[in-house]
């Protein structure tokens, strides 16, 4: 009821907001509806995620033709850093650095979770707005704060921070340890400090909006998946996130204050530092406890998103339900029980290693679960093959084949063979970046037009998503190969390894499917900024779909709906359901005399 008398309190508010009118600085920038700022996030997730594919493209170059000369290294790096240019191994590292932190922490878990939770929540719990405006607002401009401090990294001096996007000390707490380590690893940390106060803000307010903002009949067994998705990785991201920011300041604290938290019994070049007491073993497990959390706060809004997407493009009610939010729940659990397979070499209690192989292998059951209700639920379905439904099918495929390597790796006697080469790139890249990404591009393709009324180009979304899903497979799957083969990450050359000869051709396949795959991306950019102002023109609910966001008006007003807020019925996945005219009925449809309620 609580969400009932809010909700009325709100039907007052938005009345009298319509006697202002807004400017462009309150209503495009700083702007307190959960749709602009969706906006905002999505577009700073864009512009970062072209900085991180860049990079990923130059360093394939580098892997692929060694020592070769060429044009562009110059003129992006400069002379100091591609002298002639020839990439310097210093560099190398930074790009790697660089693009993995942009990637796993700008573009999969802000850009994704915070376009998405912004625009859904509210829209489909039947709210006028978050919790907060205000905390939302912040939180928004830490993440473009984090960002410009981030890219700014790139232009110091001595060159971006290149510990490598995990930052193991000592490397990231000595300045004086590598040309990287000086003011750009100052620079990351502080982008990092500021990027966990953002992404904390963000989950407090999704938590609370879900709890405590529900509309009329929105029971938590009513609510859509993609909201239990986003609701439990803000959870997690509230236990894990701050154990990151305090291992970032005790960093900060070795860097700049003489502590040794991380460090002991340092020698540079002969001389003996005073460091002493220190582990670096600690930093990686407060690492890693976000670490491995922060994969499924990457993953779980992204299947959340493939649920809703699948289910409206079969016609067909979601397989399994309650399964299906059993399954987020376990996940959630287990993934703060099982950092350590992350660690298998580092001079780990085998016993230990043991306890965490146990819980990495459990936590296949729920990720299995969820693939099977996919599955069924596509089964005979009638199935609607536009982009973002092919962008799902892409994401449960990748979920299943990187997930299969994950069952090698959780396994400490398989792991420390293949720990810390090409395949655990390859790994981590199908199950955690392709996936997520697929799942980003299917939440695009599928909430467009509610976000600007407009179409995306379907043709040119069907090019994006062949060549995308042919070059994902064909940069990744032969790392596979070289990594079973021995080729360690990291290394800026693999020339100076005769036994690594026969493997030059595999890396330049892979790069010719990565620069394939990443110019192809522009097909994307150019969809989606130029369907913003020339798109067709949307109609208010083009996928015949059940959830109350297609109920509210295409234009777009701050509280979301004109009058009263709509009440809720029925579960979202009622589609073709017997007695009905149509295959689809929305939430706010009253229930027939004698109607069935689904039973999930």
């Amino acid at each position: 009821m609580s969400a009932a008398v809010i909700d009325h309190g709100h039907d007052q508010e938005h009345d009298h907001e319509h006697h202002h009118k807004d400017t462009f600085i309150t209503k495009y920038i700083f702007s307190i509806d959960h749709k602009m700022i969706s906006k905002q996030y999505l577009i700073t997730g864009i512009f970062m995620g072209i900085i991180g594919v860049g990079m990923s493209m130059l360093f394939r170059m580098q892997l692929a033709w060694p020592e070769e000369s060429f044009k562009i290294f110059n003129f992006l790096l400069g002379d100091k850093f591609a002298p002639n240019g020839v990439m310097t191994n210093d560099i190398y590292l930074s790009l790697v650095t660089i693009h993995g932190t942009i990637m796993v922490f700008f573009v999969l878990t802000a850009a994704l979770s915070g376009t998405f939770s912004n625009l859904l929540i509210p829209l489909q719990i039947g709210a006028r707005d978050m919790a907060s405006g205000f905390l939302n607002m912040i939180s928004y401009w830490l993440f473009f704060l984090s960002s410009v401090v981030m890219v700014s990294s790139l232009f110091v001096e001595s060159g971006p921070a290149n510990a490598g996007w995990t930052i193991y000390p000592p490397l990231s707490a000595l300045p004086q340890a590598i040309g990287g380590s000086g003011m750009g690893m100052t620079l990351w940390l502080v982008s990092m400090a500021i990027f966990i106060a953002s992404s904390l803000m963000g989950s407090l307010n999704y938590i609370v909006t879900v709890i405590n903002l529900r509309t009329k009949g929105m029971s938590m067994t009513r609510l859509p998946l993609t909201i239990w998705a986003f609701f439990v990785t803000a959870i997690i991201g509230v236990v894990s996130f701050p154990v990151l920011l305090s291992a970032a300041l005790l960093l900060i604290m070795d860097r700049s204050f003489g502590t040794s938290f991380f460090l002991s019994d340092i020698y540079i070049a002969g001389e003996v530092l005073h460091y002493q007491g220190g582990s670096p073993v600690l930093f990686e497990h407060l690492f890693w406890f976000l670490g491995h959390p922060e994969v499924y706060i990457v993953l779980l809004p992204a299947l959340g998103i493939t649920s809703e997407v699948i289910a409206t493009n079969s016609r067909k009610p979601i397989f399994g339900y309650r399964a299906m939010i059993m399954s987020i729940l376990a996940i959630a659990f287990l993934s703060t029980i099982v950092w350590g397979h992350h660690m298998f070499i580092s001079g780990m209690n085998p016993f230990l290693g043991s306890v965490f192989t146990f819980t990495t292998l459990l936590i296949a059951i729920p990720s299995a679960v969820k693939a099977f209700n996919y599955i069924t639920t596509l089964w005979k379905g009638n199935l609607q093959l536009n982009p973002a439904m092919l962008f799902s099918i892409g994401l449960v495929s990748t979920f299943i084949t990187g997930g299969l390597t994950g069952i090698i790796l959780g396994d400490s006697t398989l792991d420390i063979n293949v720990h810390d080469t090409y395949f655990v790139v390859a790994h981590f890249h199908l199950v955690m970046g392709i996936s997520a990404l697929y799942g980003m591009f299917a939440g695009i393709y599928h909430w467009f037009p509610k976000m600007f009324g407009r179409m995306l180009n379907k043709n040119l979304g069907y090019i994006h998503f062949w060549v995308t899903a042919i070059c994902a497979y064909g940069v990744f799957f032969p790392m596979h190969f070289i990594g079973l083969a021995g080729l360690p990450r990291r290394y800026y050359t693999n020339t100076n390894f005769p036994l690594f000869d026969d493997l030059q051709n595999v890396n330049v396949l892979i790069t010719t499917f990565a620069l394939i795959g990443g110019v192809f991306q522009l097909v994307f950019l150019y969809n989606f900024f130029s369907s913003i102002f020339y798109g067709k023109k949307s109609v208010q609910n083009p996928w015949k779909s059940n959830t109350l966001e297609w109920t509210a008006p295409m234009e777009h007003i701050h509280g979301n709906w004109i009058g009263e807020i709509p009440h809720v019925y029925r579960w979202p996945y009622d589609y073709s359901k017997p007695g009905h005219d149509e295959d689809f009925v929305p939430q706010n449809v009253p229930m027939k005399e004698g109607e069935e309620q689904l039973h999930h």
